[in-house]
């Protein structure tokens, strides 16, 4: 049965933007190598020992005043990061902290950029279950702790010098892709949700034999010192072409897969709000869905990949300029490390 639903929504990004400019200060790139191969061209980043529990707090607190709630309201936090303040314990319960809660149930969630889909899952299942009414779904992170240049010369506006330059080159393909932020949803049973309203279907998927596609080798409880690595090991691994052939290939599907699943077609979809990876795995995602590309908004120009951040932060974007009405069908999708990846529709 249909039912839940956003009500409330809010982001935030920290400092000011990054542009690819600045970044060519600190490694060999620039605007022209950046722009064609993903279509950003800024992001932002958290400053040294700001986690994401305290990105998230105010994208939560802005969700909580949209939909005219208190966070006294909030009887359930799903939170999604791939970088969270601590390794433990995680950064749901950090923010529930922050938000001046006590005794509400934080469950954090380690899908990365499918992160939504499947927190909408689980928000949905909880809220038929009876398990929780008013819940908070926060994605967030801090990539700036992956990053591999020399932070002093990337602020002060100054170039790096020779072997730092020459490192962070290195990592380059990877590097440019990611920004900082958090987006946060508040989310509702519809009280028309026997009229069709809310959540019409969800389906996920997870693939565990391509979980080296994307993945960080340090920081594992494989070694006896976890902490104890070589300086690359720290920096995401990514796969980049058997990725963007997954994502090409399994999106779609999964799309198609959940239409199906709820009997809509997809011309009754009213917007497809992707996950934010990259400009060029996205446009052949609607090629291959042949969808308008007028139905499929972007913001990755301005934010970069925020990972878990990305949907939340662009349907906030929506409801605040109006873009997104009332009684309209959205399906939001996307693929991250694990590999997981799925999809969600919902009739707001």
């Amino acid at each position: 049965m249909p039912g839940l639903t956003i009500i409330g929504s809010g982001h935030h990004v920290p400092g000011e933007p990054v542009t690819n400019d600045d970044l060519s200060r600190v490694m060999d790139t620039s605007d022209e190598w950046i722009r064609p191969r993903s279509g950003i061209g800024q992001r932002h980043f958290a400053r040294e020992g700001q986690g994401v529990s305290e990105l998230a707090l105010p994208a939560a607190q802005r969700a909580l005043e949209s939909a005219g709630l208190s966070a006294q309201d909030v009887d359930y936090i799903i939170f999604g990061t791939m970088t969270p303040d601590y390794i433990l314990p995680g950064s749901g319960g950090l923010l529930g902290a922050k938000l001046g809660l006590e005794g509400v149930p934080a469950l954090d969630i380690r899908q990365q950029c499918a992160f939504f889909p499947f927190a909408v899952q689980v928000a949905d299942a909880l809220t038929m279950a009876g398990v929780a009414e008013t819940i908070l779904i926060v994605g967030a992170n801090a990539h700036a702790g992956f990053m591999p240049w020399d932070w002093d010369a990337l602020w002060s506006g100054e170039k790096s010098d020779a072997d730092a330059y020459q490192f962070a080159t290195q990592h380059r393909a990877t590097a440019v892709l990611f920004g900082d932020g958090a987006g946060a949803v508040v989310c509702r049973p519809h009280p028309k949700k026997d009229e069709g309203f809310g959540v019409l279907g969800t389906v996920c998927r997870t693939d565990g034999n391509r979980h080296d596609h994307f993945f960080v080798p340090a920081g594992g409880f494989r070694h006896y010192r976890y902490w104890d690595v070589p300086v690359d090991e720290r920096i995401p691994s990514m796969r980049g072409r058997e990725l963007f052939k997954c994502a090409v290939q399994r999106l779609p599907a999964v799309v198609k897969e959940l239409c199906d699943k709820v009997g809509v077609t997809l011309d009754d979809v009213d917007w497809f709000v992707a996950h934010q990876a990259n400009d060029r795995i996205n446009a052949a995602v609607v090629q291959s869905l042949g969808v308008p590309m007028e139905k499929v908004p972007s913001n990755i120009a301005h934010y970069g990949n925020t990972s878990d951040a990305t949907i939340p932060i662009l349907i906030d974007e929506m409801r605040r300029a109006g873009t997104v009405e009332e009684g309209q069908l959205v399906c939001f999708f996307g693929l991250g490390a694990g590999l997981n990846w799925g999809a969600a529709l919902m009739r707001l």
